[in-house]
């Protein structure tokens, strides 16, 4: 399909632009039979991009960051002369772990566990760094293992030192294969509702009044699997995961069972 005609059915700039740079990528992929890859997505990029590659008929990539649950992933386009590699496990795959880096933090003793996700994230901002050429900050008792590109892992390594937060912290670059891997963990509830609309969810799970519901939607506040919403009749659907900016984030499980007054039983699942 012609690139314009493509670009056509991404209606939001945010879209046309990431679609516009994937197309790049590919032709390039295409001409020089090497391997492209873009910066890290999030679930709501990683949409659009199997969307494009979809349209255009592309089966030769993948979408990874580092560990199969990871949210945050780098797109790998690839040539068909290595259609076998890219079939192998991605953790030995050269074509990806040469692309990928951990920078693992150790905080001292009279820290660890008293950081969060926000600690982390918030210093490597200070540093100046962008958001995209860093996958999943993976957080554990003793610290947390960042997932960057490679060839940012050097520089922050050095850099996260002369931060306050982390200037006893012992930081180490490390393969990915060697990436601590923490299970998430959920905390499991159980909402009534009338509806799947997003107000009414939102309502109930955050247990406010609709009206207040309503107020944090408009504020621009709320996001379905990372794209902003701001429409409070916008409908759910089972595995969709709500981000309420302030408040959380949480993914929506299945539909339990429905009352005899045509009330849902739904199962919500909040990250802790």
């Amino acid at each position: 399909m012609d690139k314009q005609e493509l670009l056509k059915q991404f209606p939001k700039q945010e879209e046309k632009l990431l679609a516009s740079k994937i197309l790049d990528k590919l032709k390039f992929t295409h001409t020089k039979n090497q391997v492209q890859v873009t910066n890290f997505l999030d679930m709501y990029e990683q949409n659009t991009a199997n969307k494009v590659l979809q349209i255009n008929n592309e089966t030769n990539y993948i979408l990874y960051g580092g560990y199969e649950e990871a949210q945050r992933k780098m797109l790998f386009m690839y040539p068909n002369k290595m259609q076998e590699i890219f079939l192998n496990e991605e953790v030995k795959n050269p074509a990806i772990i040469q692309k990928i880096k951990v920078i693992s933090i150790k905080l001292p003793q009279e820290l660890q566990g008293k950081y969060k996700h926000s600690e982390y994230l918030g210093g490597i901002m200070k540093l100046g760094i962008e958001r995209e050429i860093m996958g999943d900050i993976i957080v554990n008792e003793a610290g947390a293992d960042i997932i960057v590109q490679n060839e940012m892992a050097e520089y922050l390594k050095s850099h996260l030192q002369d931060l306050t937060r982390f200037q006893k912290s012992e930081i180490n670059i490390k393969e990915i294969s060697e990436l601590n891997i923490v299970p998430t963990k959920k905390e499991e509830m159980v909402i009534l509702i009338p509806q799947m609309r997003l107000d009414v969810v939102v309502s109930e799970i955050l247990h406010l009044s609709r009206s207040k519901a309503n107020e944090i939607i408009s504020e621009e506040r709320v996001f379905i699997n990372y794209e902003l919403k701001t429409k409070n009749a916008t409908n759910l659907k089972e595995n969709d995961i709500l981000t309420i900016r302030g408040k959380g984030k949480f993914e929506i499980g299945e539909i339990l069972s429905t009352t005899s007054k045509g009330k849902i039983r739904l199962q919500v699942n909040k990250y802790v």
